[in-house]
């Protein structure tokens, strides 16, 4: 009689740990829940949250284990914990325990990986773990995967993007609407696209510590960031899409890292688009990023790019890439310098008290930086004493027209102070 072959014993699915549950968490484990068909590659465990109590939700199994207490999840032993707490501490010191015991980490935690992302990695290699965080930039635009293997074959130049859902929806807005920057506010807060303090979103952190994981990727390289300049879009106003529409432009909260020299130029802010480019085109609170290669020249991905259903199916994807045992091999971010940008144009918006010889004092000082005047707009019918007009500039270098401004600053004619925003045509 032929002895039988036994048929390959099937892998056991990974056992899922949540820290946390609040939008991004309930929405992984919605998910994970409403998928019968991933019940053979990812079980989800336990849930922790404070407050468990409050947070219990009578959709989730009865199997599943719910605590206030994070060492009954590493005592448990999960193959795979999601961090979904934000912020960085507790969630370092768990994610590094975690990692520590051998057990994956995906995370949806820009600001975690922002501060303490090489670290992680290394400690994630030392103890054959992974740590994935396709979650943390763009929500459920699968940027970090789109650049890791759709581009692994270029040499990446230049990363630009909106990154930012809440600064894209109120900068769109305010372009079609004519409103201010503070009715637009209040209308995203009543719309739950920002939070009551809405700072880290209008001032740039956010997309800030969302670049410093890009350049990562893109790049292999750490950029810190409190060296990354972070500019605030609470300045600009109304006029200021009146002026750029007439020179063919919008305004966007830019985030953008490129390759100069031996170092990287990096910044976030508000900057002057071409009004028909892709980021021009990026209306409410979608994300688009475009990366630049040596080779393929530009590849753009865009999307929702916030909301706990679009970050709950990137962790999904993360936690089937770990199921199918797709080791990355493992990564580092060695050190970066900051350097100054290239010359470029910029748009200068200034609002005076009207009086004359203001155009001449401002165009001296310009010309004493060797910086030379492009265009000068001025729309009709503004109060003289809080009349607004713009200046562009050729291609000048930052640090010249820092110094121009500085000067320019010290006249007693300014009904507010100046207002210097790239011209960024290429993008």
């Amino acid at each position: 009689m032929d002895q039988l072959t036994p048929l390959p014993v099937p892998p056991q699915p990974l056992r899922v740990a949540l820290l946390g549950f609040g939008t991004v968490g309930a929405s992984v484990a919605r998910i994970l829940v409403e998928r019968p068909e991933l019940a053979s590659r990812l079980r989800l465990t336990h849930v922790f949250n404070r407050d468990v109590a409050r947070k219990r939700a009578e959709w989730v199994p009865s199997s599943v284990v719910w605590t206030d207490r994070a060492d009954d999840l590493f005592a448990a032993e999960p193959d795979v914990f999601v961090e979904v707490i934000g912020g960085v501490e507790p969630a370092a010191g768990w994610v590094s325990r975690a990692l520590t015991q051998g057990a994956h980490v995906v995370t949806a935690n820009k600001m975690l990986l922002a501060a303490k992302a090489p670290e992680l990695l290394a400690l994630a290699a030392r103890h054959g773990a992974q740590l994935r965080f396709e979650a943390a930039v763009g929500g459920g635009v699968p940027l970090i995967h789109g650049v890791r293997e759709g581009l692994a074959g270029d040499n990446l130049l230049k990363v630009a993007g909106i990154l930012n859902g809440t600064s894209n929806y109120v900068l769109s807005r305010m372009g079609t609407s004519d409103e201010s920057m503070a009715s637009v506010l209040s209308a995203a807060r009543d719309l739950g696209y920002a939070e009551a303090d809405p700072s880290a979103d209008v001032d740039g952190d956010d997309a800030g510590a969302k670049l410093v994981v890009l350049a990562g990727i893109a790049f292999q390289r750490y950029l810190r960031l409190a060296d990354i300049p972070r500019r605030s879009i609470r300045p600009i106003s109304a006029a200021d899409f009146r002026y750029a529409k007439g020179i063919g432009c919008t305004i966007r909260q830019i985030a953008l890292v490129e390759v100069r020299g031996e170092g990287f130029h990096a910044f976030v802010g508000p900057a002057l688009v071409p009004l028909g480019s892709s980021f021009g085109r990026n209306a409410g609170a979608n994300n688009v990023v475009t990366l630049f290669g040596r080779y393929g020249g530009e590849s753009s991905f865009s999307g929702a790019g916030a909301g706990g259903p679009a970050t709950g199916v990137a962790v999904v994807s993360d936690l089937l890439g770990l199921a199918h045992r797709t080791a990355d091999g493992g990564e580092a971010w060695a050190p970066a310098s900051i350097v100054s940008p290239p010359a470029r144009p910029y748009y200068l918006r200034f609002v005076v008290r009207d009086q004359p010889g203001i155009l001449a004092s401002i165009a001296a000082a310009l010309a004493r930086q060797g910086i030379n005047l492009d265009a000068v707009l001025q729309e009709p019918d503004y109060p003289k004493d809080a009349l607004p007009f713009v200046i562009t500039v050729e291609p000048c270098e930052e640090h010249r027209l820092l110094s121009a401004l500085e000067e320019i600053s010290s006249g007693t004619y300014h009904a507010q102070p100046p207002l210097a925003l790239p011209l960024l045509l290429g993008v």
